[in-house]
């Protein structure tokens, strides 16, 4: 107060030197000067009152931080939808020198690589199914010879489908064989992993029932090598799934098992939870790492965005797949070790070889929704919390 009365002062004093006139005329009185310290501090007084307040309001509203950094997190760092979703390349041909060169690869993978890739796979279907329908319903009584004709023929015919991609696939590790008491586990990307390993080893593979031509291969083609189809919308498959399992399982005569316990296709940088049915089979966990590299294509299958001939066309207009397959040491479950901690472990097995990273999701969660009263249940606790801080902010 003393700093403003000076202020005051000096500059009516100010006046009064440049008009030479007396000073005591222009000075006020001393109750005009106590009038104008008062009001100075009730202005102070009523700005420290509202700052009080803002800041009061805005404890109050930070007060829901548990509930805004929720659903911050939830948008920053989505693990889940990152796993199924396809990471765009950097484009690298906006660019007057190479732009020309794009052009001219498009003309050859588009014009002279897809015809001949696309008539090399309708000739390889023409000699399988010349091949395998008299064989499967010719040959009777003699049924290990027909088996083996039949995996001959489909390991031929998934040969067929990666040469038509200009398939790049290094396999390291000793080949699958055939015997008891054995289940091999993979990583899942899409559903050419299955023809990846089928062209190595005839594999009996556990598989979603599809529609179209897919399904009409699984009811005919792929029947024929016991393999086992399930729905994952009727949960009463999964206890005949299980019986199925156990009796291929311990039957010397099949063909090697192929499970992928994710379920799900997964975008080949993540690897979601396993399911423990593949663990819980009193058997050796033979573990097979799949690795795609993405410098041509993205392998990766969403199924809810593009049907499977869709992404064959994709893949067979790119200029080749690259993929690296490694087969890892059988494994067995440890004394004291559930098979949760026995899938948790080869899981991890599989994604250190792969270079991809774990992540503590259900595959199954991609197909379901949150329902809508979890929605409004969220919406209801967030207004709440809202208004209870900014009425007992508003009473103080």
């Amino acid at each position: 107060m003393k700093k403003v009365q000076w202020t005051l002062d000096e500059k009516l004093d100010g006046v009064d030197r440049g008009t030479g006139r007396d000073a005591s005329l222009f000075k006020p009185s001393n109750s005009e000067i106590n009038l104008y310290q008062r009001h100075v501090e009730d202005l102070l007084s009523d700005s420290a009152c509202k700052n009080d307040e803002v800041e009061s309001l805005s404890v109050n509203v930070l007060d829901i931080s548990p509930i805004l950094s929720e659903a911050a997190s939830a948008i920053i760092d989505d693990s889940f939808t990152r796993c199924f979703k396809s990471n765009p390349t950097e484009p690298w041909n906006w660019n007057i020198y190479l732009f020309p060169l794009w052009c001219l690869g498009v003309i050859v993978r588009y014009g002279i690589l897809f015809p001949i890739r696309l008539v090399l796979l309708f000739l390889g279907w023409i000699i399988f199914l010349g091949l395998f329908l008299p064989v499967h319903f010719g040959i009777k009584g003699h049924d290990e010879v027909r088996r083996s004709i039949e995996r001959g023929l489909v390991e031929f015919m998934c040969g067929v489908f990666v040469a038509s991609w200009t398939g790049v696939v290094r396999y390291h590790g000793p080949r699958p064989s055939r015997r008891a008491k054995q289940v091999f586990v993979a990583n899942h990307t899409s559903m050419i992993d299955f023809i990846i390993l089928e062209q190595m080893t005839a594999f009996a593979v556990i598989m979603q029932k599809h529609p179209g031509w897919v399904g009409l291969l699984q009811k005919t083609v792929l029947e024929s090598l016991g393999c086992i189809w399930f729905d994952r919308t009727e949960s009463k498959d999964r206890l005949v799934v299980s019986q199925k399992l156990k009796r291929h399982v311990e039957s010397e005569d099949s063909n090697p098992l192929l499970i992928f316990p994710e379920g799900t296709c997964v975008n080949n940088e993540y690897c979601v939870m396993f399911k423990k049915g593949a663990f819980e089979l009193d058997c050796a966990v033979c573990p097979i790492a799949i690795k795609y590299n993405k410098i041509f294509v993205d392998a990766f299958w969403n199924s809810k965005k593009q049907s499977f001939t869709v992404h064959l066309i994709q893949l067979m207009t790119s200029w080749a797949v690259v993929c690296d397959v490694w087969y890892l040491e059988p494994q067995t479950i440890q004394p004291g070790e559930t098979p949760i901690d026995f899938a948790e472990r080869v899981r991890g097995m599989i994604a250190n070889r792969a270079g991809i990273k774990k992540v503590p999701w259900d595959g199954y969660l991609k197909y379901y929704r949150p329902s809508i009263k979890l929605t409004e249940k969220k919406q209801q606790k967030f207004a709440n919390a809202v208004l209870q801080r900014l009425g007992h902010s508003l009473q103080c």
